[in-house]
């Protein structure tokens, strides 16, 4: 019953190794862009499964003590109240965590290349018009890819 609990290294262990791998996955989701991040698709939630797995040694060290897995959680709980309260209170913190939303087209004008640079595919684009009920992309003022991933567009009025 005693090793349920008993800790195979020092609790500062399981902190720095939960606090280095939330980063090292938090730089790379960020690295691979909005829309892996805003369109969750089958695919996605497999890498999510197997980053998962891939990661979990490197943060238990092969510990399996309750007390650990609870370290490990608290300090990625705590990792991650953490950053949201840096974004919330700062906009750089927040422009480096989150990103900033990316002109996709203005003025019924389409930027192809800002499109393959976030891996926006012309199906998607046409999906957003479409449901934000834009026929043309001459009627296109402004379609932005958001920080989370979708894609705002704002249509022309006619006055």
């Amino acid at each position: 019953m005693n090793e349920l609990f008993q800790l195979s290294a020092p609790w500062w262990v399981f902190v720095l190794r939960a606090t280095a791998i939330y980063v090292m996955v938090m730089v790379l989701v960020r690295v691979s862009g909005k829309r892996a991040v805003g369109q969750f698709t089958p695919f996605d939630l497999v890498l999510l499964i197997l980053i998962g797995n891939a990661v979990q040694n490197g943060i238990n060290g092969g510990d399996n003590s309750l007390t650990g897995a609870a370290l490990m959680a608290t300090t990625l709980i705590a990792l991650n109240y953490g950053v949201a309260l840096a974004t919330a209170r700062s906009r750089h913190a927040e422009k480096l965590v989150e990103g900033e939303p990316v002109v996709l087209a203005r003025d019924g004008r389409v930027f192809a290349h800002v499109l393959r640079r976030e891996l926006v595919s012309d199906g998607d684009f046409a999906e957003a018009l479409r449901m934000n009920n834009v026929e043309d992309v001459a009627d296109v003022r402004l379609a932005l890819l958001e920080t989370n991933g979708h894609i705002t567009v704002i249509a022309r009025r006619d006055d």
